[in-house]
């Protein structure tokens, strides 16, 4: 990797660019790295064109972020050398479990808003999704204003992004597609991924990991990005 391509880092729902950090202080030196702000007030499309930008490099996404390198690998495909899809989804591909989605992140926007962000976290980070999880280290870099999180729910979550299962074969350039051992859900899902991808997609399942694999295992991910 020369600097001529670097990596863009895009951060999970509520994260904030240090979220990335852990991850990239374990790349090897002279690696360029930029994790990136998630803009605030844009619908799903709009936010991956306002990311993607000018910028041409190797992408990676976490979660939400995963969700948004992928939508920019489809709509952009000039700025995307590489792929990494770290946690992460496609969408949800049946109509009615994408509307109950979308009206459960209603409500727990809705329940942000009158609960605050110290709530929500505790809230969110008790989910099984992030068992074993130190809970102190995953508050850090997180947005503050309830309002921008719930926001942030309500336009840029799985229930009102439209489904890129179809669209996952025009992926043409290399892809790592990234989920933790423990977190099953996302195991299939990143299966799932890979097979639709193709010969481009490598699928790397991270032995004894969960969910949060930028604060779990930093040092597996930058090793993953480095060998792309």
């Amino acid at each position: 990797m020369t600097e001529d391509h670097p990596y863009f880092l895009i951060p999970g729902f509520s994260q904030t660019p240090p979220a990335w950090a852990d991850v990239v202080d374990a790349l090897p030196p002279g690696r360029q790295a930029e994790a990136l702000t998630v803009p605030l007030g844009l619908d799903f499309h709009q936010t991956a064109a306002h990311l993607a930008g000018e910028r041409r490099g190797t992408w990676a996404g976490y979660s939400m972020g995963g969700r948004l390198a992928l939508q920019i690998a489809i709509d952009h495909p000039a700025v995307v050398d590489k792929l990494a899809l770290i946690s992460s989804t496609a969408g949800i591909a049946d109509q009615p479990t994408r509307d109950r989605r979308r009206l459960q992140d209603d409500e727990l926007a809705a329940w942000i808003e009158t609960n605050g962000t110290e709530a929500f976290l505790e809230r969110w980070l008790a989910r099984p999704l992030f068992a074993g999880l130190d809970r102190e280290g995953a508050r850090r870099h997180r947005l503050r204003s309830a309002s921008e999180v719930a926001g942030q729910l309500r336009r840029l979550g799985q229930g009102v992004q439209l489904p890129l299962w179809d669209r996952l074969a025009g992926v043409v350039v290399p892809v790592a597609v990234v989920a933790g051992e423990q977190d099953t859900t996302y195991s299939l899902i990143a299966a799932a991924m890979a097979s639709a991808i193709g010969p481009n997609a490598t699928l790397h399942i991270v032995p004894g990991a969960g969910h949060a694999l930028l604060l779990e295992k930093p040092d597996l991910v930058a090793g993953i990005l480095s060998n792309l």
